[in-house]
């Protein structure tokens, strides 16, 4: 009787799922809903056939100490912390969890948006901490989201999803992707317009682009500068998206009205990094997904993206089909 493969969780959201894992392999796993230290983590991947990950880095390192690892499953949509090129070097598949958590995440943009626009951050620690003793004609005043123009920097699944949700408000969409969204323009009447214009235009900016070596640093001083000074700048995709020292010093300047980020870099920023200390930036600690349902289909995604690699088919969401012919691997 041939020897179980071995499968790796880092990180454990829901333990019941983990029965449909153990039908088909030696399951071991992190109990502790925070990262393994690095050298934990190589050493618990040493024999391991499949890895179920969350931020974790999976590296050219990580490969090298995990010689048996064939399978690499994502719990999330983006995979920045994933070197594909080494992986398939080596003949790992790797996967995500695509489409689970797009309304989830469209309805966390509109809730940053609102908390920025509409000041709740500083609203609510004046309540806390007693500066709130009266009506105040002019405290805490924020901008309208109806009838204001939204602008989307990454018109996917989740902004499309974004999109439907600001026809509620009334607003103007504009989106800019390096390809038109001819779909997405048809069913929301989103505009295509230039990045630059996308600047210029917008009341209040979302970005929704994955993270790769074009869209680091997408927001810098320069497209600081380029936004209006009554602008709302909403960060849902990843921290380095945005230049976070250039995003700091425009804020601290009133250079625009104010940012809310459910992203950062580095992520989680120091407790001291003075971005916390602003009025105008609402930061919340990486949310988008966060709801009951949504976390628990990223982990059966991720769980049935392992079982096919199991049994030598291709996983559902894999995101390097040809890894076992250009690795070598079956």
């Amino acid at each position: 009787m041939s020897e179980r493969p071995r499968v790796f969780v880092s990180r454990v959201v829901d333990f019941d799922l983990l029965a449909s894992l153990e039908q088909v392999a030696e399951v071991r796993h992190n109990a502790a809903d925070q990262a393994l230290p690095r050298a934990a983590l190589l050493e618990a991947v040493r024999d391991a056939d499949a890895l179920l990950c969350g931020p974790d880095r999976v590296d050219a390192a990580l490969l090298a100490a995990a010689p048996s690892l064939r399978m690499v499953a994502n719990c999330s949509v983006g995979y920045d912390n994933i070197d594909l090129a080494a992986c398939t070097a080596r003949g790992v598949w790797a996967s995500n969890t695509p489409g689970v958590l797009t309304e989830t995440t469209a309805d966390m943009a509109f809730a940053l948006l609102l908390a920025a626009a509409r000041q709740l951050g500083p609203a609510r620690d004046a309540a806390r901490d007693g500066a709130w003793r009266e009506f105040y004609y002019r405290g805490w005043l924020g901008r309208d989201l109806h009838g204001a123009t939204l602008g989307i920097a990454g018109l996917g699944r989740i902004g499309t999803a974004i999109a439907r949700r600001a026809h509620g408000f009334g607003m103007r969409i504009l989106y800019h992707n390096r390809t038109p969204n001819v779909a997405a323009e048809a069913e929301t009447g989103a505009c295509w317009v230039s990045k630059d214009a996308l600047l210029r235009t917008s009341d209040f900016l979302v970005l929704v682009m994955p993270l790769s070596p074009s869209t680091r640093g997408f927001i810098g001083a320069a497209e600081l500068e380029a936004m209006k000074r009554d602008a709302v700048l909403v960060n849902i995709a990843r921290g380095p998206v945005v230049d976070t020292a250039s995003l700091t010093a425009a804020l601290q300047a009133r250079r625009i009205f104010g940012a809310a980020l459910d992203v950062t870099d580095p992520e989680p920023l120091p407790a001291d990094h003075p971005l916390y200390r602003l009025d105008n930036c609402f930061i919340a600690p990486h949310l988008g997904s966060a709801t009951l349902r949504t976390r628990r289909e990223m982990f059966r995604m991720a769980i049935d993206n392992i079982r096919a690699a199991l049994r030598d088919e291709l996983p559902p969401n894999c995101l390097n089909p040809d890894a076992r012919r250009v690795g070598g691997g079956a």
